[in-house]
């Protein structure tokens, strides 16, 4: 017999088949409530943070790390500008846009969108539109040719393919006053090149791309609005972008993709947060489980702990026993729980594969198959919040059975 004895005795308790068939049937359910829950737990918090990191590449396809405008107004001397960028730590690429709302028309339809004006040249240092393009390149926005480049969800809107010609209506055009000050809306027709798809709404439905210089034209400008810059690591873009704007006179607003896109991330935080105490639940239900079947064991082991108590063990003792009883049950359903969980959750793609599931359908979903991404913070936190509840669990119980009065125990035996 090893020490310390109430370890030994508590392992016992654990081991042995002398229970009731009802309390070892309670100390399965436990068991394997304890496994299932952290294994749900790591499985859909890992698909989550995958739909999150999904999100984040799909929103910064065209939405670069950071951008500096002026507030609207143009900035003549961006290219200089871009020099003095050169060199910054982590920089990838810098590139010039000018957004501006207009309005595009092919009779009968019409819908509302964002114009943006980009050098096709430089535009592929920041953005991933030239990967996603249907129809068409992005080098064939050359400037002069009134070319433009439409999202696949408002070509569909507006029912043109590459080839067909679109009117573009901006506000005010190049400032041309009436007699009473208003302003006269631009009206130009412009040549469909190509259709590019990245898998958002927001960029399908409602942007549109052709050459800085014919989006200067179009607003009377001398100059792009914007500078978009893109980092080697997206999630240090932050401190990365004010590394990079301190190389530049003042003048230029900074705006990073946490500020621009702060309400998506936002709701995927609170959701995962809430899925996850959600899911904590079926935690804690084995966990009571593992108290009630404690405290059945206690009721059943009182002439045990009794004759322990003769025997010399002290109440810290006893407490000890159930305690361990009740941690090695925790213990055990945690790690087939990490087990599992990290077994499916690194593999939920090939999973699908295996068992020709089409959770999500390609014709409704942009995204075809269930992405996941398994953080280790995660699963040790889960892990240890786990472990914490089946200890809570035990104390009560255990306590119960330090309690125990030998004299009253044994009174009838």
């Amino acid at each position: 017999m090893f020490q310390p004895v109430p370890v030994f005795v508590g392992l016992r308790y654990s081991l042995a088949r002398e229970h009731s068939f009802f309390v070892s049937f309670i100390t399965w359910v436990s068991l394997l409530g304890v496994a299932l829950g952290v294994a749900i737990l790591i499985v859909v918090l890992s698909v989550m943070n995958g739909l999150g990191s999904e999100l984040r590449d799909r929103l910064l396809s065209l939405s670069a790390h950071a951008t500096l405008n002026a507030g609207g107004a143009a900035i003549p001397d961006w290219r200089q500008r871009i020099q003095q960028l050169d060199g910054a730590p982590e920089l990838v690429g810098a590139a010039p846009y000018l957004d501006t709302d207009a309005m595009l028309s092919r009779q009968p339809a019409m819908s509302g969108a964002i114009l943006r004006g980009i050098d096709p040249r430089l535009e592929t240092q920041v953005s991933t539109v030239g990967d996603s393009m249907r129809e068409g390149k992005l080098s064939d926005l050359e400037p002069g040719q009134n070319r433009i480049i439409l999202g696949r969800m408002l070509a569909y809107q507006l029912e043109v393919g590459v080839g067909d010609t679109v009117t573009v209506m901006t506000p005010g055009g190049e400032a041309a006053g009436t007699a009473h000050g208003g302003m006269v809306p631009s009206l130009r027709e412009f040549y469909v090149s190509g259709i590019f798809e990245i898998g958002l709404q927001e960029h399908d439905s409602a942007l549109a791309l052709i050459n800085l210089e014919d989006a200067e034209t179009l607003r009377g400008l001398s100059g792009p609005t914007g500078i978009r810059l893109k980092f080697a690591d997206v999630l240090q873009a932050p401190v990365l972008a004010r590394a990079a704007a301190a190389r530049l006179k003042p003048g230029l607003a900074l705006r990073d993709w946490t500020q621009e896109n702060e309400a998506y991330f936002r709701a995927i935080r609170i959701e995962k947060t809430m899925m996850a105490l959600i899911l904590m639940l079926i935690v804690a239900v084995a966990v009571f489980n593992i108290a009630a079947t404690l405290v059945m064991v206690v009721s059943d082991k009182r002439t045990d702990i009794a004759i322990l108590r003769t025997l010399g063990m002290s109440p810290r003792g006893v407490l000890a026993v159930f305690m361990t009883q009740g941690v090695l049950i925790g213990w055990i359903g945690t790690a087939i729980g990490v087990t599992l969980g990290l077994a499916v959750a690194l593999h939920v793609p090939y999973l699908e594969q295996a068992l020709d599931l089409h959770i999500m359908d390609p014709d409704v979903y942009y995204i075809s198959t269930i992405p996941s991404e398994t953080r280790p913070g995660d699963v040790i936190s889960i892990a240890l919040c786990a472990l914490v509840l089946t200890f809570v669990a035990t104390i009560y119980p255990a306590l119960q059975a330090a309690k125990t009065q030998p004299a009253e125990a044994l009174r009838y035996e």
